[in-house]
């Protein structure tokens, strides 16, 4: 079965630790074991104003690559930003690669890319 959902969260891996968290701690292990097996993909949006008006939506891509699902399974979630980083391959970026890409076609100032950045160096020069 294909399912969408929406939840309110700021990145992939906060999405992964929220889905996680909704059950009891007995259950964690097991929970992360089957989202790890189903779960094909996060993308998670956020919507920063358009140079010249409007907004315009960054995101944040993780696909479930098998390091992305061992990440889940293991409980390594810090670490899927790192992965997700490094697998544009796989169609993954994060939010700040979408920013800095924004950014450089001046469809968003440095200024909103910053505020809302992980790594807030990126956008420092």
């Amino acid at each position: 079965h294909l399912v969408f959902g929406t939840l309110h969260t700021s990145s992939a891996a906060k999405t992964i630790d929220r889905i996680v968290d909704v059950f009891p701690s007995g259950e964690k292990a097991m929970v992360r074991s089957m989202l790890s097996e189903s779960l094909r993909a996060v993308i998670s949006q956020t919507l920063l104003k358009r140079t010249g008006g409007g907004r315009v939506a960054c995101h944040e891509i993780m696909v479930g690559t098998p390091a992305i699902r061992n990440l889940i399974r293991e409980d390594k979630v810090a670490q899927m930003y790192s992965a997700i980083q490094t697998g544009q391959a796989h169609g993954m970026q994060t939010l700040d690669q979408d920013m800095q890409d924004k950014l450089r076609r001046g469809m968003i100032s440095k200024q909103d890319a910053t505020a809302r950045a992980v790594n807030k160096d990126l956008f420092a020069s």
